[in-house]
């Protein structure tokens, strides 16, 4: 099950609980009197936890309807709970800038602990040790937490406010998300940073793992889930309709909940191997012997017409990806080298029926430093053909647009980019100066005209009054 936490205008806040093949809530809890926060399941399924705007943490039987505890103690807006392994003992972190252990049989506060200089926003409780868990914070800051000595045993500097840590199933290896990076840390070395992964170009919200933790899967508010390897390779890659806040896998990895800024709940379900050989048999069989060799001896008449066999019109592969709605493939595949090169008309045709699509943006949107290399010397090689010059134009504000607070970061892109603006700088030069002598020239022209013709033209209307004022 998932859970999703919303905002009902009317009917107050709900927690809603959905099932994995429902559109419909399957339960509901509507005791909160604010915005409710960071909802959690315990390891059997039999309890839920959750924060509120008003700092209070409420915990839930999930066969009744009326919170079992408040444990009550923040003073600000609670936005991470959670169960810690043992099922006893409840952790939260706040906008207060703590985070605190609760008692959940007697409802007490067990420790206090505030270390963090800002908002504490992400949280992970580790499930081979009941007294660890990991927090993460706006203040830069993850803090590995044990219990046993009441304080943080272990400090890592991400270097953007954090909004999510994850530990994986061996909990040698911490992730932790913030700004656009994804970052691995190996605690057996002391926090360690493994590895730096910045494939999002804005704000990565949130991250999950996969059943036996050989995938990584990382949301972004720039619509992308991006999914890695073992080797921190990108494999796949999902597009969404809103920014991503919130991410979850369901334990045998058949279904994925994306939670978005526009108030949806997507869920995506893996299709099985079942499904995938029901229709591999469902192919049609070959034509028989008998069917080749039934016109063998036939002897055609001479008042036969006959009818020539259409030839199927077979579609490029980028003409596949616009049927399918891959429009981030489409792109790549018009920007390969032999059809950028060879036939660049082709790449500003497809570029073209993007923008016609209104999704040349989002086709643009999440590249990296090699897409964008190409995309960058494409411009500088044609954005003066007049045929391209208009659509070459709009690619080069939209990439602007999205990645001009990014430029600095690579090296190669900050120069092809400072060569397009002299490049485009000089053309304005040019156009300027031809102007002036087309302004010139059209003075030239007018001083060479017959002054009789003018008189002949002005002529007829003298004419003609004067013959008027006669009669």
């Amino acid at each position: 099950m998932f859970v999703c936490i919303t905002v009902q205008m009317i009917l107050g806040e709900n927690i809603h609980i959905y099932g994995p093949h429902s559109q419909e809530p399957i339960r509901s809890f509507t005791r909160f009197r604010d915005t409710a926060y960071g909802g959690s399941f315990r390891g059997d399924g039999k309890l839920l936890v959750a924060g509120s705007e008003e700092g209070i943490i409420r915990l839930f039987d999930i066969s009744g309807r009326v919170a079992l505890r408040q444990f009550a103690g923040h003073s600000k807006a609670v936005h991470m709970t959670s169960f810690l392994s043992d099922g006893f003992r409840v952790v939260s972190g706040s906008d207060d800038l703590s985070c605190r252990v609760w008692d959940v049989p007697s409802a007490v506060e067990l420790s206090s602990l505030t270390e963090h200089t800002d908002y504490v926003r992400a949280l992970a409780p580790s499930k081979l040790n009941p007294d660890l868990f990991v927090t993460g914070s706006y203040d830069h800051t993850v803090k590995v937490f044990d219990m046993r000595s009441g304080s943080s045993v272990m400090t890592m500097q991400h270097g953007h406010p954090v909004e999510c840590v994850l530990l994986y199933p061996s909990e040698a290896l911490l992730v932790s998300t913030g700004g656009r990076y994804v970052k691995v840390w190996d605690l057996l070395k002391g926090g360690q940073e493994l590895v730096s992964l910045k494939n999002h170009h804005k704000t990565v919200t949130c991250a999950c793992l996969s059943s036996v933790g050989n995938k990584l899967l990382t949301g972004s508010l720039d619509r992308h889930i991006k999914v890695y390897n073992s080797s921190y390779k990108v494999v796949h890659n999902f597009d969404c309709d809103a920014s991503i806040l919130s991410m979850a896998i369901a334990p045998d990895d058949e279904a994925l909940a994306v939670g978005m800024t526009n108030g949806v709940l997507s869920v995506r379900h893996r299709r099985h191997q079942k499904d995938k050989e029901t229709l591999t048999s469902r192919r049609r069989r070959g034509p028989s012997y008998q069917v080749f060799v039934k016109g063998k001896n036939f002897v055609p008449r001479q008042d036969d017409f006959l009818v020539s066999k259409p030839v199927k019109q077979y579609l490029r592969k980028y003409d596949k990806q616009l049927k399918s709605f891959e429009v981030s493939k489409a792109l790549d595949t018009a920007l390969q080298t032999w059809t950028r090169t060879s036939k660049p008309d082709v790449t500003v045709a497809v570029i073209i029926e993007l923008n016609r699509r209104g999704t040349l943006k989002n086709a643009l949107a999440g590249r990296n430093e090699e897409s964008l290399t190409k995309i960058l010397n494409f411009l500088l090689k044609h954005i003066f053909d007049p045929r391209f010059s208009r659509p070459l134009l709009m690619v080069g504000d939209i990439v602007l647009d999205l990645y001009q607070q990014v430029f600095h970061e690579s090296p190669v892109v900050e120069r092809l980019l400072q060569r397009l603006m002299e490049v485009l700088g000089r053309e304005a030069e040019l156009q300027q100066e031809l102007l002036q002598v087309l302004g010139i020239m059209d003075t030239l022209f007018a001083s060479l005209t017959p002054r009789k013709e003018v008189m002949a033209h002005a002529a007829p209307p003298v004419a003609q009054e004067s013959q008027l004022q006669a009669a």
